[in-house]
């Protein structure tokens, strides 16, 4: 059997798969659900304790306490300033290192090398439990992008591409060769907002969503689900391509036939053909 999970939550319907990928096979998990941040209805009866996020003796100590081995980041955490953290004393001494200035890669590599290193866990991706639940390769429903949305995507990736060392975010909205927003700590939803007000006339654009280059994927892999769907029919794209293998899709199914019902594309692609010379973007 496998070793037992703990699962640190964060926000969104992430924690839940987890949760109830592991009861589908057997597998023991414990959950560390973060005050202020995941979801009670998400957590539900799984075996948890809800911990301040500045707690870093008290989850540590509870994981420890359930056998935990393997530790999963699984959700959005949103990044508090250091009066509400209020850390202890664990908490303080690694933010002492300096992470709290640190980019989101930055911060969230630091945070797994503690755990593994310092800590003693092993820390894996939410898809070494959720495998079929990455991206494949290719148009994922019945639109496929035509030679206009192909051109903006190329685009798209060539600008994440170019803009992932500084760790600003993942995704970039593209239309008619113009970036209408790339994405910062608004996330990808506050992306697409912002980004309905700003469309041009004519054709929509594209949402391009991939992994920083060197991002700590296994902390913050890029996912997308029927709420991206959503807003991007909102803010009148004509569709969304992520990196394949290397994104989570939820709900598949809900989000395929979202985005078939609304005439929009999902596509799922390798960066590297969109970069001259084969430069990987993630």
């Amino acid at each position: 059997m496998a070793p037992k999970l703990g699962i640190l939550a964060g926000g969104g319907p992430l924690p839940g798969l987890l949760i109830e990928a592991c009861g589908a096979t057997g597998r023991p998990v414990f959950v560390i659900a973060f005050e202020g941040q995941a979801d009670p209805d998400v957590i539900g009866s799984a075996p948890h304790a809800w911990v301040r996020l500045g707690a870093a003796d008290d989850a540590l100590g509870r994981l420890r306490a359930e056998n935990v081995e393997e530790i999963v980041m699984a959700g959005p955490v949103r990044r508090p300033t250091l009066k509400e953290l209020r850390p202890d004393r664990r908490a303080a001494r690694f933010l002492a290192r300096g992470l709290l200035n640190k980019g989101d890669n930055g911060l969230l590599g630091a945070i797994v090398r503690t755990l593994e290193e310092d800590e003693g866990f092993r820390v894996v991706g939410a898809d070494s439990v959720l495998q079929e639940m990455r991206a494949a390769e290719g148009t994922l429903g019945k639109v496929a992008p035509d030679p206009d949305d192909e051109v903006d995507i190329a685009y798209g990736v060539r600008v994440l591409d170019a803009t992932g060392h500084l760790d600003i975010g993942q995704a970039v909205v593209v239309q008619q060769g113009i970036v209408l927003g790339l994405e910062a700590a608004e996330g990808t939803r506050g992306l697409l907002e912002r980004c309905g007000t700003l469309r041009r006339e004519g054709r929509g654009g594209v949402l391009v969503k991939l992994p920083k280059p060197g991002q700590e994927i296994r902390a913050d892999m890029p996912t997308i689900g029927p709420d991206t769907v959503a807003d991007a029919v909102a803010a009148g794209l004509a569709g969304i391509a992520v990196g394949a293998g290397n994104t989570l899709v939820l709900d598949q199914a809900g989000l395929v036939a979202a985005a078939d019902a609304a005439g929009i594309f999902i596509v799922g692609i390798r960066p590297r053909d969109y970069l001259e010379g084969g430069a990987a973007a993630g």
